[in-house]
C-alpha cells in the first residue's frame, strides 16, 4: 500500500502543477495579475518537489516526464502569455499602429511557443543534470507575471513601455532556447565552496524581492549567470 500511493505522489504534484497553471491562465485572461502570479508561483512550488518526491521515493516515469513536460508548457509557457496577451490588449496604441493594434497581442503567444522548445530541448539534453542550457521556463514565467503586477498601469498608457515589453518578449523568448549555461538552485551539499553562486544569489534576492519584486530577482539571476561561470 505504501509503495502503491509515494509511487503517484510525484504525478499527483505534477497535475496540481497543470491545475494552479490553468487558473492562472484563467486569471490572466481576466487581467488579474495579482492572482495570476499567485497561481504560477504555487505552480513553480508543485513543479519543484514533484521531482525531489520522485527521486526521494524512486519513483521516476515515462509518463511522468512527459506530464511535467506538458504541464510546464501551461504553467509556465501558455499562463504568461496570456499575461502579456491581456497587458497588450490594455496598452494604449500610437495613430500609425492603429491598423495592427488588435493583432499585436497574439505575438505575446511567440513565449508558449518558445517554452514549449526550451522543455523539449530539456527532455533529450543530457548535459542539463546539475545546470541549465537557456532560461528555465518557470524563471521566465515569473518574470511576466511579476512585470504585469508591478508595470501593469505604466503599460497601459503605451509610448515606450509598449515598446520595451515586445522587445522582452523577443529577447526572453530566445533566451530559453540559447546555448546559455546558467546555474541550477539545487544543493547537492551545503558548503560554500561548491554553492558560493547561489549563495550570493539568494543573498541578493532576498532584499530585491522584499524592496523591487520578482521581476528584479529574475534580471539578477540573467545577470549573475552572465558573468559568473560554474564549472560542472
Amino acid at each position: 500500500m505504501t509503495n502503491f500511493v509515494t509511487r503517484h505522489i510525484p504525478n499527483t504534484l505534477t497535475c496540481l502543477n497543470l491545475f494552479s497553471g490553468c487558473i492562472a491562465s484563467v486569471m490572466a485572461f481576466e487581467a488579474n495579475y495579482n492572482l495570476a502570479l499567485t497561481f504560477i508561483v504555487i505552480s513553480a512550488v508543485f513543479d519543484f518537489f514533484d521531482g525531489m518526491c520522485a527521486r526521494l521515493f524512486h519513483a521516476p516515469s515515462p509518463i511522468g516526464k512527459e506530464l511535467d513536460s506538458l504541464a510546464d508548457d501551461v504553467s509556465f509557457g501558455v499562463a504568461p502569455s496570456i499575461i502579456v496577451f491581456s497587458l497588450l490588449r490594455e496598452a494604449s496604441y500610437p495613430i500609425w499602429m492603429s491598423g495592427i493594434q488588435d493583432y499585436v497581442p497574439y505575438f505575446a503567444f511567440i513565449i508558449s511557443v518558445f517554452s514549449a522548445l526550451r522543455l523539449a530541448k530539456f527532455n533529450i539534453d543530457e548535459r542539463q543534470t546539475s545546470m541549465f542550457i537557456g532560461l528555465p521556463t518557470p524563471a521566465n514565467a515569473l518574470f511576466w507575471a511579476a512585470v504585469a503586477t508591478k508595470y501593469h498601469e505604466p503599460i497601459q498608457q503605451g509610448g515606450i513601455w509598449l515598446a520595451v515589453l515586445l522587445i522582452l518578449v523577443l529577447i526572453f523568448s530566445l533566451l530559453m532556447v540559447a546555448e546559455f549555461p546558467m546555474f541550477s538552485l539545487k544543493l547537492k551539499s551545503l558548503s560554500w565552496q561548491s554553492n558560493k553562486v547561489r549563495y550570493l544569489f539568494l543573498a541578493v534576492s532576498i532584499p530585491l524581492l522584499f524592496f523591487i519584486g520578482f521581476a528584479s530577482v529574475i534580471a539578477w539571476y540573467i545577470i549573475l549567470c552572465l558573468f559568473v561561470k560554474e564549472k560542472h
